[in-house]
């Protein structure tokens, strides 16, 4: 572990052995430590494998300023974590917001991202209208689950974390029974209900706790913050409209995902998802996975990642 400068900002990085880079983004809310797992795997493949606490969480930057949670702030972190370690090119691997903000990197930086997994969230290339305006278009502004995150009084629902984390984690994980468990537009079937078990079976107990800890002493606004400046990421973005991610990518997901499910409600094909990522290899569907398929399905998100960086060889061109 390390506090390592970036662009002028302290952020917090784990990093651990040698060879071809990849750089783990978490989502919310998290740090750093959700990949543990992951990082092992990759360490005993023979890769470094690099993880940072982001923007706004744990101990890294953390601004107060909405405006200054953008995708070029948050793609500009992820350059900046390169050239702060001396790193010339890198895998992403990101999950939830990680995954979003990742995706804006492969298109920003071609030349500093070579590949891509995406945990839970799939790319959408930049349209004419935003996310949360395509939303209120479809009559979802007061059901969307996010809406309610960007309110100003967010902060306080979500302040006790001794609570708050591990009802989001068991009720968008696939413990609950399907009629139960969270659903992103409605809103009785919120993630802050309260959680029946402290740590869920799946969930490693220090992992737990240490997110717990992180919150208790941050609180949430950096990781609320990703919600409420995304409509300027998309203000900002015009110049990427319709662009497709060129580089080798992979797409993972949880089948028990209530995101995923309303990002398609019949599962995505490779063809169809190739359309917008013409370097997709696989599209793969965990069974008995939720949100949090990183830790539910660790083994098999273990698995296909290292097929993965085996099959897009190392940055050099020669095999791994």
């Amino acid at each position: 572990m390390a506090q390592v400068q970036v662009n002028s900002a302290p952020f917090h990085v784990i990093h651990r052995g040698q060879g071809p880079a990849v750089l783990f983004c978490h989502g919310f809310p998290d740090t750093a430590e959700t990949w543990r797992s992951q990082m092992r795997a990759v360490e005993e493949a023979g890769y470094r494998a690099v993880a940072i606490d982001m923007r706004g969480y744990g101990e890294s930057y953390a601004p107060p300023d909405v405006n200054l949670y953008s995708s070029l702030h948050i793609v500009g972190d992820l350059v900046g974590v390169l050239d702060a370690l001396e790193i010339k090119s890198a895998v992403l691997v990101g999950h939830d917001w990680g995954a979003d903000h990742a995706q804006r990197a492969m298109l920003m930086r071609p030349d500093r991202f070579r590949a891509l997994v995406s945990l839970s969230i799939p790319f959408a290339p930049r349209g004419e209208i935003s996310f949360w305006d395509e939303l209120r278009r479809k009559g979802l502004g007061n059901r969307y689950y996010a809406f309610d995150m960007m309110e100003p009084d967010a902060e306080i629902r979500y302040a006790d974390a001794p609570r708050t984390i591990p009802s989001v984690l068991y009720w968008l994980s696939a413990s609950p029974r399907p009629d139960e468990r969270w659903d992103p537009i409605d809103p009785t079937k919120h993630m802050l209900r309260p959680s029946p078990v402290g740590v869920p079976s799946w969930a490693n107990p220090a992992y737990v706790q240490h997110t717990i800890r992180s919150f208790d002493r941050t609180g949430f606004r950096g990781g609320l913050n990703y919600y409420r400046a995304m409509q300027t990421s998309f203000d900002l973005t015009a110049a990427f409209k319709n662009a497709v991610i060129r580089q080798p990518t992979l797409y993972i997901w949880g089948a028990d995902d209530g995101l995923c499910r309303l990002f398609h409600p019949e599962p995505p094909t490779a063809s169809q998802l190739q359309q917008s990522q013409p370097g997709l290899l696989d599209v793969v569907r965990v069974e008995n996975a939720g949100h949090w398929l990183q830790h539910e399905a660790a083994d098999r998100v273990n698995a296909e990642l290292v097929k993965f960086l085996g099959a897009i060889g190392s940055s050099d061109g020669t095999p791994t």
